[in-house]
C-alpha cells in the first residue's frame, strides 16, 4: 500500500489545532517539514486536551500531597492509603465533546476510560459515578441527550459489572450547545502491588494489549481540543465505540497478567491513542520508543500509519515487559481472547520511531512530544463582582415555594437516571443513590467502607470563581462527613470555555485559586483530575463547572449515618448556621426559580467553620449519637428538611424562625450546615459537645407524623412533597 498524504498546508495545520507559533516551534525541533503522520502525533500530543497547555501553571499551585496520599497527580489515577495495606485508587474525567455529537456512545467510552485508568494501576473497580450537565429542559435537543447519555452510562458500567454509586444532573441553557459528562472510577489495590506507566530498561518489549484497532475515534482528542460550530455533525466519526464486555475480559486478564510479575510499565491507550500511550510511556522513563506498526492488530483494511496512530479504539494496553515472561503473559491474554502482540521496543536515544511497511514515517524528539510539550501563561482578567439585585420580600408562602422548588428540574429526585444503573452489582454497597454520598463496603474488611461524592454549583463559580472553587471542595467534604467518613483526598475535573478569552481563563485561574484554598484548609488534596475547555458552540460558553469528587473513609460502616428521618420524637437540630437559621438569598434556586432573580454573589464559604462543623458532624457520627444526616445545599434548609421527609416517609414540625424574613431563613444558601437529627436523650450531651467545639447549633424542631410544617407555613403531607419531587423527571422524559 502506497501512502498518499496530503500536503502539509497553513489549512491542514489549522484542522491539526496548531497555531503558527507551534508550528514553527515543530520545524524548530525537527529541522524539516514534518510528515502527514508526524503531524498528527505533534497534534495530538500538543493539543489542550492531552498538554494542559493552558492549565499547567496553574495547576501546580494545588496542593497534592497529604497524609494518606501515595501518588498524586501525573499517573493514570491518584492513591490514597486506607490502611491494611490497601490503598484506593481513583480518577475523575470529561468525555463532554464526544458525548454531544453522539451521546450513547460518548458517554459510554467516558465511562470505559476511566475504568481503564483505574485497573491499569492494578486496582479493581469497586465503584463509578457521573457528574451530568445538560442545557434547558425545553431545548430540542435536551431529552434526547439525557436519553443517551443516561443509557450510555448504565449500558456500559452495568455490563461491566461495576456499581454506579452517586453523581449529579443538572439543567441550565448555558449547557444548550456543550452538555458535560463527568466520570468517576475507583478501584481497590495492595498498596504494594500498584503499576505505573514509567517505562524501565533498554531494549524491552513492547507489546499491545486487547481490542483491535479500527478507525474509529481518529482525531477525537484534538475535537476535544476546539470550540464547536454549526457543522458539528461532521464530527461524528471521531466518536470512539466502546464494547463493556470486552474491556471486562481486558480488567481481568491485565490483573492476571500483573499478577506473574511480568510488567515493567503499562498505559492504557486513551485520548491519542497509541501515540499518547507510548510517548508518556517513554518520556516518563526518559527512554526512546521504536514501533513496527505492520504488527499491530486491526479490524479494518489498508489502514494508514497516521490513522493507526490516532485512533481512539477502546478497550486498548500499552505494555513494556520483561522479555522472559512474554510466552506466560502471551498465555493469558490468549485464553482470554484477547490480542497480545510485540509492536515495538525500549531504546536509548530519546526518539519516537514508527515504522510502516518497513519504512520510517517518524522520527520524533520524544520528550518534546510529551512533557516539555508547548506551556502558556494566557493572559486573564478578574471577575467582575455582581451586585446584589433589589428585591422586597413581600410576605411568601413558604409551603407552596417549597413544593414548587423540590418539583422543579434542578432540585427533582433522579430517580429516574439511577433506577437505569446497577447500583449493587458486587454486593457492597451500603446506600443507594439519592443521599450525601454513596457508600461502598471494603470488600474482605469486616467494618471499612468508602464513601464517595462529587459536588460543584455552577452558578456559583460564574458569578465569582473563587468562592465558587471554594465551594466546589467543601460541598463535596460535607457531604462525605454527613455520612461519618472522613475526607481523604479528591479529584478534579475543571470544564471551562475557551481560554483565550481573558475573562474565560480568569474564571479557570479563579476557580483553581478558590480550589486550592479550600483543600489545604480542609486537608484534602487533589490527587488526579481533567481539564476540560473550550466547551464553546458559536462562541457561547458553558457555565465554569470545577466539579469535585471526593473520597472519604469510614471505619465502621455500622455507625454510618443516612439521609431519610427514621424515628417519631427525634429532635432536630441546625448545626453550623447563625441564629436566623439562614440569610443568604442571592444565586440561590429561591431567587432564581421564584423570582428570576440572577445576579449577586454566592454564598461565602468560612473554611475554618467548615472544617469545625464538619469535625463536630463525624464526631456524633462515630460516638452513635445521630444516625440521621444530611448537609443544607441548594434550596436551603427547607429543601434538605423536605428531603429527609420524603426519604424517610415521615414528617417534622419546624419551628417558626425568629428571623423577620422566612425565605431567607428557609431558603437561603448559607454554607456549613447540617441537619442532624438526635434522640431526647442523647440532646444535652449533643449540645454540650458543640459548645466544647465552639460549633454553633439550634433546636429547630421534631420527627413527628405525615406532614413537614415550617414553622407558621401550611402544613405540607409528605405524599405530596414526593409526588413533586419524583415527578418532574419522568414527565420530562415521557413527552
Amino acid at each position: 500500500m502506497i501512502i498518499n498524504d496530503p500536503p502539509v498546508t497553513k489549512d491542514l495545520i489549522a484542522e491539526h489545532g496548531l497555531n503558527a507559533d507551534e508550528y514553527q516551534k515543530i520545524l524548530d525541533l525537527i529541522g524539516r517539514e514534518p510528515s502527514y503522520t508526524e503531524l498528527g502525533i505533534f497534534s495530538a500530543m500538543w493539543n489542550e486536551h492531552c498538554s494542559y497547555k493552558s492549565s499547567k501553571k496553574w495547576l501546580r499551585t494545588l496542593p497534592t500531597k497529604g497524609k494518606y496520599v501515595i501518588l498524586g497527580p501525573g499517573e493514570n489515577a491518584g492513591v490514597v492509603d486506607i490502611g491494611d495495606g490497601q490503598a484506593v485508587i481513583f480518577k475523575m474525567e470529561s468525555h463532554n465533546h464526544p458525548s454531544y455529537i453522539e451521546p450513547y456512545q460518548g458517554a459510554a467510552t467516558g465511562i470505559g476510560g476511566i475504568l481503564r485508568d483505574v485497573f491499569t494501576m492494578g486496582a479493581r473497580p469497586i465503584a463509578a459515578m457521573n457528574a451530568l450537565r445538560f442545557g434547558a429542559p425545553e431545548h430540542k435537543k435536551t431529552r434526547h441527550l439525557v436519553n443517551g447519555v443516561v443509557a450510555g452510562v448504565g449500558g456500559y458500567a452495568n455490563c461491566f459489572g461495576v456499581p454506579t454509586v452517586g453523581g449529579e444532573v443538572e439543567f441550565d441553557p448555558r449547557y444548550n450547545g456543550n452538555n458535560l459528562v463527568n466520570a468517576f472510577a475507583a478501584g481497590i489495590a495492595d498498596t504494594d502491588k500498584i503499576f505505573l506507566s514509567e517505562a524501565k530498561g533498554v531494549g524491552l518489549p513492547v507489546v499491545y494489549l486487547g481490542a483491535k484497532t479500527g478507525r474509529d475515534g481518529v482525531g477525537g482528542a484534538t475535537m476535544a481540543s476546539a470550540e464547536f460550530d454549526d457543522d458539528i455533525e461532521e464530527k461524528r466519526p471521531t466518536v470512539q465505540v466502546g464494547d463493556p464486555f470486552t474491556e471486562k475480559r481486558l480488567m481481568e486478564a491485565t490483573l492476571e497478567l500483573m499478577a506473574t510479575g511480568a510488567v515493567v510499565a503499562i498505559q492504557d491507550m486513551g485520548a491519542a491513542g497509541l501515540t499518547c500511550s507510548a510517548v508518556e510511556m517513554g518520556a516518563k522513563g526518559n527512554l526512546g520508543i521504536e514501533l513496527d506498526l505492520d504488527n499491530v492488530p486491526v479490524r479494518e483494511e489498508n489502514m494508514t500509519p497516521y490513522e493507526m496512530m490516532l485512533s481512539e479504539s477502546q478497550e486498548r494496553m500499552l505494555m513494556v515487559l520483561h522479555p522472559e515472561k512474554e510466552a506466560e503473559a502471551r498465555a493469558v491474554f490468549e485464553k482470554w481472547e484477547l490480542d497480545f502482540a510485540t509492536v515495538g521496543k525500549t531504546t536509548d536515544d530519546l526518539r519516537f520511531r514508527i515504522i510502516w511497511q518497513g519504512t520510517e514515517v517518524a522520527n520524533l524528539p520524544i520528550k518534546q512530544l510529551g512533557d516539555e510539550a508547548p506551556e502558556y501563561d494566557r493572559p486573564w482578567v478578574p471577575t467582575k463582582p455582581t451586585k446584589t439585585p433589589e428585591h422586597t420580600e413581600s410576605e411568601t408562602d413558604i409551603a407552596k415555594v417549597l413544593v414548587q422548588l423540590v418539583g422543579s428540574p434542578n432540585l427533582s429526585s433522579r430517580r429516574w437516571v439511577w433506577e437505569q444503573y446497577d447500583t449493587l452489582i458486587q454486593g457492597n454497597s451500603l446506600q443507594l443513590p439519592g443521599g450525601d454520598a454513596g457508600v461502598v463496603r471494603v470488600d474482605g474488611h469486616p467494618t471499612k467502607a468508602l464513601a464517595f461524592s462529587s459536588d460543584v454549583t455552577p452558578h456559583y463559580c460564574e458569578a465569582d470563581p473563587f468562592e465558587g472553587g471554594k465551594q466546589a471542595v467543601a460541598e463535596c467534604w460535607r457531604n462525605l462527613c454527613a455520612t461519618g467518613a472522613k475526607p481523604l483526598a479528591c479529584s478534579d475535573n475543571l470544564n471551562f470555555g475557551n481560554p483565550e478569552k481573558p475573562e474565560i481563563m480568569g474564571q479557570l485561574v479563579g476557580a483553581i485559586k478558590g480550589i486550592g484554598a479550600a483543600c489545604e484548609a480542609l486537608d484534602f488534596p487533589i490527587v488526579s483530575g481533567n481539564v476540560s475547555l473550550y466547551n464553546e458552540t458559536n462562541g457561547v460558553g458553558i457555565l465554569p463547572t470545577p466539579t469535585i469528587a471526593g473520597v472519604a473513609l469510614i471505619p465502621d460502616y455500622k455507625k454510618m449515618a443516612r439521609i431519610p428521618f427514621s424515628q417519631t420524637g427525634q429532635e432536630i437540630l441546625l448545626v453550623g448556621a447563625n441564629a436566623n437559621w439562614g440569610s443568604h438569598l442571592p444565586q440561590s434556586q429561591y431567587f432564581k426559580q421564584i423570582h428570576n432573580l440572577h445576579k449577586g454573589p454566592p454564598p461565602p464559604v468560612d473554611l475554618t467553620h467548615e472544617k469545625a462543623t464538619g469535625e463536630f458532624v463525624r464526631y456524633i457520627i462515630a460516638e452513635n449519637l445521630s444516625a440521621n444526616v444530611h448537609d443544607c445545599s441548594d434550596g436551603g434548609l427547607a429543601v434538605a428538611l423536605a428531603e429527609m421527609a420524603i426519604a424517610g416517609k415521615m414528617g417534622a414540625t419546624i419551628a417558626q424562625p425568629t428571623s423577620n424574613h422566612p425565605a431567607a431563613t428557609f431558603f437561603g444558601e448559607d454554607q456549613g450546615r447540617y441537619v442532624v437529627v438526635v434522640s431526647p436523650k442523647d440532646l444535652q450531651q449533643v449540645l454540650d459537645k458543640a459548645a466544647k467545639a465552639n460549633v454553633s447549633i439550634q433546636q429547630i424542631g421534631t420527627t413527628k407524623g405525615d406532614t413537614l410544617k415550617l414553622g407558621h407555613a401550611r402544613a405540607i403531607s409528605v405524599e405530596e412533597l414526593t409526588t413533586a419531587h419524583q415527578g418532574w423527571f419522568p414527565r420530562f422524559m415521557a413527552q
